[in-house]
């Protein structure tokens, strides 16, 4: 018998976030896409369906993140003028990707939707990114916005042919990735975090020897502690992803580099 288990312990990876099928081709992170439009639609639908001056405690909730999406976010990151057609926008990406991050504390679900590269990916790629470049080409005319972004005024000539090239790559290939990395990579190390230590704690439990058996104590301690932890993660990720695409749309509405 092995000195610390009866057993091996088989430490959680990546394998971990490929689930099987739930049927055919369709896996549980698809159905959690699903699903998260389904609550925000209904959570919005819901609150605004008889509206008050004095707003019930739901209608109250509601109106709080809508607000924080449109002054906290919105309006701060595009400015006072522009920002009022993004709105609808900012207020989905953030509640879109709220919901998607919680599912992973949230009993039997348990699993972060975004701790799959492609969700974040799509979501940067397919709609913040055309989103931005869009409303800078409309505003300022498609030379106009690629001499704003890759031409910065009041720069020396020959520093452009070292600053040109890197602007190309930042705000046409880098801007997206890394939009999406952020809130993949924070999903991803949250939950293989909660796996170690629900995983470590249970096999302490049921495999080790009886003087480690209280040892699972202290892992499950620490697994509520990362609960909590990975909920207020969950939170900025979300908040940042926002922040960044407004930020984004803000920055090719300037009239400045």
């Amino acid at each position: 018998m092995p000195l610390l288990a009866q057993g091996e312990f088989q430490p959680p990876g990546v394998r971990d976030f490929f689930l099987p099928p739930i049927f055919g081709s369709v896996t549980k992170p698809m159905v959690l896409v699903v699903l998260s439009v389904i609550i925000i639609a209904a959570f919005f639908l819901l609150a605004s369906r008889n509206l008050k001056i004095v707003p019930s405690k739901f209608q109250f909730a509601a109106e709080s993140v809508y607000d924080f999406s449109r002054n906290g976010i919105t309006r701060e990151q595009i400015g006072a003028k522009d920002f009022r057609p993004y709105v609808p926008l900012i207020l989905t990406l953030f509640t879109f990707v709220l919901v998607n991050n919680i599912f992973g504390i949230i009993p039997i679900i348990q699993f972060p939707t975004f701790s799959h590269i492609g969700f974040p990916l799509a979501l940067s790629v397919l709609v913040v990114y055309p989103v931005y470049h869009i409303a800078g080409i409309r505003k300022h005319g498609i030379g106009g916005y690629l001499k704003k972004e890759l031409f910065p005024p009041d720069i020396p000539k020959p520093i452009y042919f070292l600053l040109t090239p890197i602007e190309i790559f930042t705000k046409f290939f880098m801007n997206p990735i890394t939009l999406a990395i952020r809130v993949f990579a924070a999903m991803f190390a949250g939950h293989l975090i909660l796996l170690v230590f629900t995983m470590g704690g249970e096999f302490l439990l049921l495999e080790a020897n009886a003087w480690l058996k209280p040892a699972s104590i202290v892992a499950f301690l620490f697994a509520i502690a990362m609960t909590f932890l990975e909920a207020f993660v969950q939170v900025v990720q979300a908040y940042i992803f926002a922040l960044l695409s407004a930020g984004y749309i803000g920055a090719a509405l300037a009239a400045d580099h």
